[in-house]
């Protein structure tokens, strides 16, 4: 479907005209609205979220509701779900939902059932998995794997590492996740010095094993664990030896298996996924090989089903009652509307520290585009900064901004009614001391502190402006239950259809990233340069032949 530039919309004027004349007053719309609080607040699958301190009123809803009816955003969704092809400049289907469809469904694209091949990969996942588990699949002298290391990057790495962070309770006890992503040769040092190289594998996650950065992390492993293996006396110094010892200590996510082969990957031990299920949206597929070993098939296939309890709630639910949509628009109300650059997710739960990073990706790849779908170069902003740390540390770190400053920042709170570990006397305290600190600072950031409340409490008048906090700072709170496989797949899912939505409404294709590839590719020409070619020096830019000249004379 053609995009539709979403200022040309009614909806977009009308909200462009209550921008102009908002004046945010949340505690006037709380005394105003006593019914406020269940108004905007709404269960999608086990998340409560509570849109009531947003800068939100009815007008805004019904307009934003409007401005998503008038773009198209259902119909794309329904497009994405039936598999055409929304991904227009790579002429591709968008299907992560499929990765998550029940075995007993079906979804054609590109004349293949997707959800049949989809848990035709995920049975040999999960079987690899029970092998590893259960001490079946071993190293080269016998024993049983201990130390499972994910070498990808990006899509390939930012999910599977916040995934098994947030759900590392459910680790098998004795068993181990590693990741190695970045070019940086001491990522690898790092995360091989201690390890016993008999009982450790190594999954290589690239879907055309032609990623620059996997693959020098991949040889780099590689060279590792041979080395290792020799010195430790497990092999011999032979090239069969070491043949055998990489088609036992290595494994592939992957669909190019030649390239698998030539590593020395058996192929029969590569995981595949399709052209339709984008980096950043792979954490469900094969790309999560690591956590299916790391926390079992039975927890994984939890996870997946949490994906699609948030996938069925996006699909089916009215407009009015859809938190991915109403998330959204509010995004959008922020980003165009109020000027808002940047949006804080804010976790209450220290096993979500790498949800922020991996949110990133997935909002800033997708939207962070300057042309719409149709080619034409956008005339409004599109896209956020999206940062964040878990509290209470960011409280002593960044919240003053927040509070206090001069921009307005959106943020989502996230937390859960009952945390991972088992509560002691003293636990439960820590807790609730915990949750009182996520509950306050909402209430904190929008109804703020009159200077009338500070004078009251005795303090000086010459300091009085800077204890006032204006308030009226928007925020969303996220809870559940607690922190479990299924939560966290609909955490995720909810983020990926927040982003769908405010793809939607600008009109942009939110499924490629040619934004990556400019720099990549730059990297590889620049290799003989780097490498001290004199010639290939004096071809560059001068500051960029400046810096590799630094780089020659100084490394050591």
């Amino acid at each position: 479907m053609r995009p539709v530039d979403p200022t040309t919309t009614p909806a977009w004027g009308r909200l462009t005209t209550l921008a102009e004349g908002f004046t945010p007053d949340i505690a006037g719309w709380f005394d105003a609205q006593p019914t406020r609080t269940d108004d905007y607040s709404f269960t999608a699958g086990d998340l409560y979220v509570d849109l009531s301190k947003n800068l939100l009123t009815d007008e805004v809803r019904d307009a934003l509701l409007d401005l998503a009816e008038q773009t198209g955003v259902a119909q794309l969704r329904d497009a994405m779900y039936a598999g055409k092809h929304i991904n227009v400049t790579e002429d591709r289907a968008v299907a992560h939902t499929a990765l998550r469809r029940p075995a007993d469904d079906a979804l054609t694209i590109d004349g293949e059932d997707a959800v049949a091949a989809v848990h035709q990969v995920l049975e040999r996942v999960y079987a690899f998995a029970r092998a590893v588990r259960s001490g079946e699949w071993t190293g080269v002298d016998g024993q049983s794997i201990t130390t499972v290391v994910n070498i990808g990057i990006g899509g390939s790495d930012l999910g599977p590492v916040m995934a098994y962070e947030a759900l590392k309770p459910y680790v098998a006890d004795g068993f181990e996740a590693r990741f190695i992503s970045n070019i940086d040769p001491t990522d690898l040092g790092e995360k091989t010095k201690d390890l016993d190289p008999t009982r450790t594998l190594f999954i290589v996650a690239s879907k055309t094993f032609t990623t620059l950065e996997t693959l020098t992390n991949a040889r780099g492993a590689k060279a590792w664990l041979l080395d290792a293996l020799v010195k430790a006396g497990a092999i011999d110094d032979t090239d069969e030896a070491k043949r055998d010892a990489v088609a036992k200590h290595f494994v592939a996510v992957s669909t190019a298996l030649d390239k698998v082969a030539e590593f020395g990957i058996d192929p029969a031990n590569a995981f595949g996924f399709w052209n339709w299920v984008g980096g950043r949206y792979s954490v469900d597929s094969a790309v999560g090989t690591a956590l299916a070993v790391a926390l079992g098939p039975e927890a994984f296939a939890e996870f997946l089903e949490g994906f699609h309890t948030m996938d069925r709630h996006f699909a089916e639910t009215d407009p009015a009652q859809n938190v991915p949509l109403l998330m959204g628009l509010l995004n959008v109300w922020y980003r165009n509307f109020l000027g808002a650059p940047t949006h804080a997710v804010l976790p209450y739960a220290q096993y979500l520290h790498r949800f922020p990073a991996y949110l990133q990706q997935l909002t800033m790849e997708s939207n962070g585009k300057r042309v719409r779908a149709d080619g034409a170069e956008v005339t409004y902003d599109t896209g956020e900064v999206f940062w964040g740390e878990p509290g209470t540390n960011g409280q002593h770190a960044f919240y003053q901004l927040i509070h206090q400053g001069t921009q307005l920042i959106p943020a989502d709170f996230i937390a859960f009614a009952t945390p991972t570990w088992a509560l002691s006397d003293v636990d439960a305290d820590q807790h609730e001391l915990f949750l009182g600190n996520f509950f306050a600072q909402t209430k904190a950031l929008a109804f703020g502190k009159t200077a009338d409340e500070v004078r009251a409490e005795g303090t000086p008048e010459h300091i009085v402006s800077a204890r006032v906090f204006p308030g009226n700072k928007p925020t969303t709170s996220i809870m559940a239950p607690a922190l479990t496989p299924s939560v966290l797949g609909q955490l995720i899912a909810l983020y990926e259809h927040i982003t769908f939505v405010q793809g939607a409404v600008w009109g942009i294709d939110s499924f490629d990233q040619w934004g990556v590839e400019l720099g990549k590719a730059m990297a590889k020409d620049l290799g003989p340069a780097v490498a001290g070619d004199e010639a290939a020096i004096a071809a560059q830019d001068p500051s960029t032949a400046a810096l590799v000249r630094y780089y020659r004379a100084h490394r050591r």
